[in-house]
């Protein structure tokens, strides 16, 4: 049979896929030999949204690291995901192994069982991972925030553009070089805790289904503009919003108060980073909140703060040094770019590094 497949996937896999889909078809695997299907998707940019008819196609050609699968009518790419790789999030990763936005009838794909290209590097350019960084949200000509028409209009952007939404923490495996994201990722950030995400930003990020990584400090929930644990506790319980540390009071972590020892600094951080976390994960307990993540206020750490952060279990931190983030960033230093509230539409696609080349710095 002529069997043809899209030219985006490696050559290797592309060999293997051809040899087993013209040998002729074999037998589907019995159900077992399959992952079960993934519950309701996880909020992720652009993410699946059940109910989706189940894939229902046959298995033509099947190795250690791809199956070829047959589409049949109606199979849709995240049901393809959901019954073969356990999640249909994961979609993209049969998308981009084809080059094809959707399956149709008779047309084999490959579906990767493993991970192609956990570093994203191709073609002499590294993949990096902008991390975008928003503060308040409303009217008024402030620097720091951002008015919902403008947030609306770069989430508009972002979905018309196929860009994949994720939260931070879906980066951790990224920078382990353990799991691929897809090509146009971006994380978007929110910090301090203001009311306005309420209000704002966390009805535009659930119209789009997108999600984002919300750092609050948490001396400030409760205050006359800041977040109230009720509403915490509501856009945590959503899915969409995942809630982190942003310290306890928001001091600059690299600044020594007048006359204050090593010792007394050294305990200051420690609580500035233990408090929220301990503080959050209680408070959110029934949103099932871990917090496992930390912003810098004013995005400033140093040799201190690092070990604290080791200490207290973080996995991952971020500035507010400008550009994307390749496979080999370091975990807790990652760059994070400032949106503030003057950006037109042309300025904040700027920001939006998603490649390099190898021999940039």
């Amino acid at each position: 049979m002529a069997v043809r497949v899209g030219a985006a996937a490696c050559g290797s896999f592309v060999s293997l896929a051809l040899l087993a889909a013209c040998a002729g078809r074999a037998p589907a695997p019995p159900a077992a030999a399959e992952p079960p299907a993934a519950p309701a998707a996880r909020a992720q940019g652009r993410a699946a949204t059940p109910p989706f008819p189940q894939a229902a196609g046959e298995v033509i050609g099947r190795g250690e690291r791809l199956l070829i699968y047959l589409p049949h009518d109606g199979d849709q790419l995240p049901a393809i995901a959901a019954r073969f790789l356990g999640d249909a999030d994961k979609h993209w990763t049969i998308a981009e192994a084809n080059g094809v936005p959707r399956a149709e009838a008779g047309q084999p794909l490959i579906v990767p069982l493993q991970p192609l290209n956990p570093t994203g590097v191709r073609n002499g350019e590294l993949q990096t991972v902008p991390i975008l960084c928003y503060h308040r949200f409303g009217a008024g000509g402030a620097k720091m925030v951002v008015s919902p028409a403008n947030f609306a209009a770069q989430l508009d952007w972002l979905a018309r553009n196929d860009y994949q939404v994720l939260k931070l923490s879906q980066v951790a495996g990224f920078l382990a070089g353990r799991e691929p994201l897809p090509r146009r990722s971006v994380v978007i950030t929110i910090d301090d805790g203001y009311e306005s995400v309420y209000r704002h930003a966390w009805p535009l990020l659930k119209k789009h289904g997108f999600t984002a990584t919300l750092f609050v400090y948490t001396d400030f929930i409760g205050a006359a503009d800041g977040l109230s644990w009720a509403q915490l506790q509501e856009m945590a319980a959503s899915g969409v919003i995942d809630i982190q540390a942003h310290s306890k009071t928001h001091r600059n972590l690299t600044d020594r108060s007048a006359g204050e020892s090593d010792e007394r600094y050294r305990q200051a951080i420690e609580t500035e980073l233990r408090a929220p976390r301990e503080l959050l994960e209680k408070r959110l307990a029934a949103a099932k909140v871990k917090v496992q993540q930390f912003a810098y206020p004013f995005g400033d750490a140093n040799d201190v703060v690092l070990d604290a952060m080791s200490r207290q279990r973080y996995q991952l931190g971020v500035t507010v040094q400008p550009g994307g983030n390749a496979f080999f960033s370091q975990p807790t230093l990652l760059k994070r770019t400032m949106i503030f509230g003057d950006l037109d539409l042309d300025g904040f696609k700027s920001k939006l590094q998603i490649s390099r080349s190898v021999s940039a710095p």
